[in-house]
């Protein structure tokens, strides 16, 4: 290991404070990698993760409706539920979602491990219960064992289930973004229309709900600001949480992390293209029609924003067992 000269050590610790400089007086911030986890429930969260016997149909697991080859979503304007049901909202990434200060377009999920155990009780997701997908589990000696290995418990119970779901989840950050470079002094990292397009983007205000290391995910903000919003989707937003008139059409404003594969665009999925995206957001959100330059540069920067994608060997799952419930696909 070489020992860096006093001179070597100066200059690098200059070149950090410039970065830190930078970074301190822009509204976005660099993803970190995830620091504390727990490595043991992160393996079981995997497998639960992307095992389809959690539903009833023995079909459908969490990456059906955010699959990690996909920007954690399924590019589809709603989600497939059990027995090909069309669902009521978009489905948001699952990509850096530990950033959120809520779960679910509406909020009604405080954290990961809260989401984690709605859709497997849905009965128009994964159309299970928490009482059979507990017996699918315990039927599986493989499994009783990890969980007893990790939880120390004999008996499986849904709160490990959904916090190994969580803690898995919590793994699934981004960093390294060519923007994420360039925040921390690499100017070569992104062009000039791309810095443009920043520019653009904080000049016209999209920092305002934008911001932060996700871009968004922070807050809940209204949809149609300047402008009032025209869906036949039947989502309400907050206001399904709270009960207030005033928080209806509110929704947790997304994370625009990885936004170039995170397609169809708000919650209602119609806006097919970033392109769409940023026209609608525009006249709705600021009451700003953008030129096909400005809207360009904006997207152009929204690319910038793809960081390194998870990337780990596809979990083995345990196999069933004669007495494990079987599934019913057409039930």
């Amino acid at each position: 290991m070489k020992i860096k000269t006093p001179a070597i050590s100066l200059l690098f610790a200059s070149v950090m404070a410039s970065s830190a400089s930078v970074i301190a007086t822009e509204p976005v911030q660099p993803i970190s990698p995830v620091k504390e986890i727990n490595l043991a429930q992160v393996e079981l969260g995997k497998k639960l993760f992307f095992d389809p016997r959690l539903s009833k149909s023995g079909f459908i697991s969490c990456n059906s409706c955010h699959n990690l080859s996909m920007g954690g979503t399924d590019n589809l304007k709603t989600s497939i539920g059990h027995k090909w049901q069309q669902g009521p909202i978009n489905s948001p990434t699952v990509l850096n979602s530990s950033l959120n200060i809520a779960q679910f377009w509406d909020g009604r999920a405080a954290d990961l491990k809260a989401q984690a155990g709605g859709p497997i009780a849905n009965p128009g997701e994964m159309a299970s219960t928490h009482t059979l997908a507990l017996d699918v589990l315990q039927s599986i000696p493989a499994y009783t064992t990890e969980f007893k290995q990790v939880f120390g418990s004999d008996k499986i119970n849904i709160e490990q289930v959904t916090q190994a779901i969580a803690e898995f989840e919590k793994t699934l950050v981004t960093p390294n973004s060519r923007f994420d470079q360039w925040l921390l002094g690499n100017k070569n990292a992104i062009t000039k229309q791309e810095l443009a397009g920043y520019n653009l983007f904080k000049q016209v205000g999209c920092t305002a709900c934008h911001n932060g290391e996700a871009l968004g995910g922070n807050s809940f903000q209204k949809m149609g600001l300047v402008k009032a919003y025209k869906t036949s989707n039947k989502a309400e937003g907050l206001s399904g949480v709270t009960g207030k008139d005033a928080d209806r059409f509110k929704f947790k404003v997304p994370t625009l992390r990885n936004v170039e594969m995170t397609y169809p665009y708000f919650h209602d999925g119609e806006a097919a293209t970033l392109t769409d995206a940023v026209d609608v957001m525009g006249k709705l959100q600021l009451g700003k029609q953008f030129s096909k330059t400005e809207n360009a540069q904006i997207v152009a920067f929204l690319k910038t924003l793809t960081g390194d994608q998870p990337s780990f060997l596809m979990p083995i799952l345990p196999a069933s067992v004669d007495e494990t419930p079987r599934p019913a696909p057409f039930e």
